[in-house]
């Protein structure tokens, strides 16, 4: 039995304000756009990184749980394992091509079904919109993943795209 799944989630508390450094600013494909310097909350990251693919978002979540990425990615390895997911090695907190990050369908979805045990994920994964932040750093965020309005009984989670995969779940 897993003691704790989520890695953010299990060290992190939702209403934690994150001050966005300058190593999850400009990070490539999809983004919030952060700001060196801007603050948002945990769930304000966890919305950005789950509904519009923030690739920001999840940078600047990754270095609050662990002070860099490659402390983060180590704790993802072993946490897929903890979830019987042998088949996937994972270099970076957001998902965009390295010759050494790589998953399987079988592995992801043993991850999912973890992840989806925790209620506030499932919350978070379903919604079609959300705002977050406050101030300037208000945004209206919807989520990419038009499976949810488009086919019923859909209940989200992730898409995702690169280069190199195409689009995928």
């Amino acid at each position: 039995r897993l003691t704790k799944v989520n890695i953010l989630l299990d060290n992190l508390e939702l209403s934690q304000q994150i001050t966005i450094p300058n190593d999850a600013v400009g990070i490539e494909g999809s983004s919030l756009y952060l700001k060196a310097g801007e603050v948002l909350t945990v769930e304000d990251l966890l919305y950005g990184m789950m509904l519009r693919s923030g690739n920001d978002a999840a940078t600047a979540l990754a270095l609050a749980v662990s002070g860099n990425v490659a402390d983060f990615a180590k704790r993802m390895n072993e946490r897929a394992k903890e979830c019987g997911a042998y088949n996937s090695n994972f270099v970076n907190p957001h998902g965009l091509h390295h010759k050494e990050h790589y998953t399987t369908a079988y592995d992801l979805a043993l991850i999912t079904a973890e992840a989806t045990k925790y209620p506030y994920f499932r919350t978070i994964i379903m919604s079609q919109k959300a705002r977050i932040g406050d101030g300037e750093s208000r945004r209206i965020i919807a989520n990419k993943n038009k499976l949810l309005h488009l086919y019923d009984g859909a209940n989200g989670v992730k898409t995702g795209f690169t280069k190199n995969s195409g689009r995928c779940l």
